[in-house]
């Protein structure tokens, strides 16, 4: 009964992984159609940022009044640089292995990637030109 059991346990991980990663690639096509930030998660972080020569990650919480005051921002860059830049969300509650291994100590962190790399960071409430004069730096 022992190796059913630890069987079971080991095939129940397997199907939430698969699970996970279904659900974060059916989130990243929905906001690609809609020019929406893309839900990034722990399963698909890597696999995701690779895909695009540039990608701007914003990592945030629910309860962080900061990362609420800069999610508009977040969302008219994912529309204005839609189909040049991967404009992503990472919740650091939901997917803490990712931000620690970015060091995320501080919410908002704004990362920004260049083939799966990160080339520069910004951290708390930035403004909007702010934060375009940094992505743009990286885009020529």
């Amino acid at each position: 009964m022992g190796d059913e059991h630890e069987r079971f346990i080991s095939d129940e991980s397997e199907l939430k992984r698969i699970r996970e990663k279904k659900l974060a690639a059916l989130r990243e096509r929905k906001a690609t159609m809609t020019g929406g930030p893309v839900h990034l998660a722990d399963s698909s972080f890597d696999e995701t940022v690779k895909k695009h020569p540039v990608s701007l990650v914003d990592f945030w919480a629910s309860w962080c009044g900061p990362c609420s005051a800069l999610a508009p921002t977040i969302e008219e860059l994912a529309r204005e640089y839609d189909g040049k830049v991967l404009v992503g969300k990472l919740n650091v509650d939901e997917n803490p292995r990712t931000a620690e291994s970015f060091q995320v100590y501080s919410i908002p962190t704004i990362v920004i990637m260049k083939n799966g790399q990160e080339v520069d960071r910004l951290v708390g409430c930035v403004q909007k030109k702010v934060i375009v004069a940094t992505l743009e730096k990286h885009l020529g």
